[in-house]
């Protein structure tokens, strides 16, 4: 067996463009995309993304030559195929980055191009002022495809570049090495220093088959673009949904009167959301959907509370957890029929768990980092999150230092702390910077908050470390509050949350100080920005009532459904 030869034939590089041309084939004359007015079928799909590697070529692009600023139009979702397909690396920018953070990508990552939507034109423009290399990159500007704008900004327009593509000439390159880079993401702009992630078309490809058979998705699905393209490459649904022959319903912002349109006008069968749109789509106070809509999400841990009220509207909730190092996905929440049985809040606690590892990966477990070795499946005991696995990043690009620290031997450290089940299923605790230690004990900011959103009153809250006198640090709660409407009229106190929370858990658990905001400090990926929290909750002083602690050393306490 061993004398058996790997050639062209029995052995083809790994890489999600290749679900492009298939597509085609097998799928031509079904609806690809749509946006607005505008629809193709996956034949003028392929031929567009044709056309644009063509130009692309012909203007010698190469690896690391190509950024795009853009939210999530036709025009993103063809470059995650084309450019790639030219050889070239894509670089989806975070639209909701300042000039500078734009800036600070664009000198890291050095792009021949950058295309940009007419909407971003004003922030690139400042980005690019803000560079003060001479070699800057050449612009090429996406006017809106359903209603052209005439914007002119740049050298290059890109319906234009698609035009004049010429495939007979340049026609798309083959993927030689599926160890090459397809994609580079950037897990912060906001820095002067951001950590630029690079995937493989190995990773890429892996990540999205064995997410497209976690959640189940058939064949002919109509996703609704509810998640940003730049978050993950879309988590791989970019290349996902050509996979299943499916349509890409796109829109450029995630509003409530977008969704639920593009749910009623379109038949949406899928979509992934981050929890904070939960939220959008509860305050839009629509009636239950007509058919059900399933719903991927991730980013943060969602309180069992929200989810219990969103499955209520119709929409049918899978959990994963993930992160861009991992390109995207590295759990998932799978459901057993057994638990269907259970009465909805049971579920719900159950549903908000972060699951098992992601088919692609090669190990996903909890482990003390002292002695690397997995803690007991008893619910309780603290441990890291690592990962290993072919789907995982290649590296942080030109980062090297950042790249060996994120490597534990043959583990990848998450960063993220949780506990592992009787039924193998782990659950986050929370990040590891993030872990309150009052007294010497171990507090959960993200239990915590899971019984926060039981509160009727309360639309958001998160909780982070405060500083306390006698027991070093203490639970410091950030919290939303709905519209009174909702929740009946009443002053609601700080006292009166503590009160609720005592009820909730241990006493030791909860807040010493409830602050009331108007909003919660958010990225643009829906992810809670702690540090803005923690560094406010530095000059916040405990409750005055709250002088010493009486009650005994913590319990063991489980926050998940008992019948597993």
């Amino acid at each position: 067996m061993e004398n058996l030869p790997k050639h062209d034939g029995n052995y083809v590089p790994l890489s999600p463009i290749t679900f492009l041309p298939r597509a085609a084939a097998v799928y031509a004359d079904r609806t690809s995309l749509i946006y607005g007015g505008t629809t193709f079928t996956w034949r003028q799909t392929c031929d567009r993304c044709c056309r644009l590697v063509a130009a692309l070529r012909a203007l010698s692009v190469s690896k690391n030559d190509v950024s795009v600023l853009a939210p999530n139009t036709p025009a993103l979702y063809e470059m995650h195929f084309a450019v790639p397909m030219a050889g070239a690396v894509i670089n989806a920018i975070n639209t909701h980055l300042d000039a500078a953070a734009v800036a600070a990508i664009l000198r890291h990552a050095a792009p021949k191009l950058l295309f940009v939507d007419y909407q971003y034109a004003g922030v690139v423009t400042e980005a690019l002022n803000a560079i003060s290399d001479t070699n800057l990159p050449l612009l090429v500007v996406i006017d809106d495809i359903d209603t052209p704008t005439g914007a002119c900004v740049g050298e290059l327009e890109y319906e234009q570049l698609v035009a004049r593509g010429d495939p007979a000439r340049y026609p798309p390159r083959k993927v030689e090495d599926e160890w090459d880079a397809v994609a580079l993401n950037y897990t912060s702009g906001t820095t002067s220093a951001p950590k630029g992630v690079v995937y493989s078309h190995r990773g890429a490809y892996l990540s999205t088959m064995g997410l497209l058979l976690q959640w189940g998705v058939g064949h002919e699905p109509v996703y609704l673009w509810s998640l940003p393209m730049f978050h993950c490459n879309g988590w791989t649904f970019t290349w996902g949904v050509a996979a299943r022959g499916g349509a890409n319903v796109c829109v450029r912002a995630p509003t409530a009167d977008a969704m639920y349109s593009a749910i009623a006008n379109h038949g949406v069968t899928h979509m992934c959301v981050a929890p904070v749109l939960f939220n959008v789509l509860l305050e839009a106070d629509r009636g239950p959907l007509r058919r059900t809509v399933e719903v991927l999400t991730g980013g943060a841990p969602p309180p069992a509370a929200l989810l219990e009220r969103v499955e209520r509207l119709g929409f049918h909730v899978t959990h994963a957890y993930g992160m861009t190092e991992a390109t995207g996905p590295a759990m998932v929440c799978e459901w057993r029929k057994r638990w269907d049985a259970l009465p909805p809040t049971e579920r719900a606690l159950l549903k908000a768990r972060q699951g098992v590892g992601a088919l692609s990966l090669a190990g996903a477990e909890v482990k003390d980092l002292k002695t690397m070795e997995s803690v007991p499946r008893d619910g309780g005991t603290l441990g890291e999150i690592v990962l290993r696995g072919s789907s995982l990043m290649k590296g942080y690009y030109k980062n090297p230092e950042a790249t060996a620290a994120a490597f534990h031997g043959e583990w990848f450290l998450t960063g993220d702390v949780g506990v592992v089940h009787s039924d193998g299923y782990v659950e986050i605790k929370d990040r590891s910077k993030d872990v309150i230690i009052s007294g010497g004990e171990n507090i959960s900011s993200v239990d915590i908050e899971a019984a926060l959103y039981g509160h009727p009153a309360l639309r958001e809250a998160a909780v982070v470390a405060m500083p306390h006198p006698y027991w070093g640090e203490t639970p410091c709660a950030f919290v939303v509050l709905k519209k009174e409407s909702d929740f009946g009229a009443g002053e609601v106190s700080d006292e009166k949350i503590v009160s609720f929370c005592r009820s909730k858990m241990a006493h030791f658990m909860v807040p010493r100080k409830v602050v009331f905001v108007d909003e919660l400090p958010k990225k643009a990926t829906g992810k809670l920005q702690k540090l803005v929290l923690r560094e406010r909750a530095r000059g916040l002083r405990p409750r005055a009532s709250d002088k010493r602690r009486t009650e005994p050393a913590r319990p063991t306490i489980s926050t998940s459904g008992s019948k597993l």
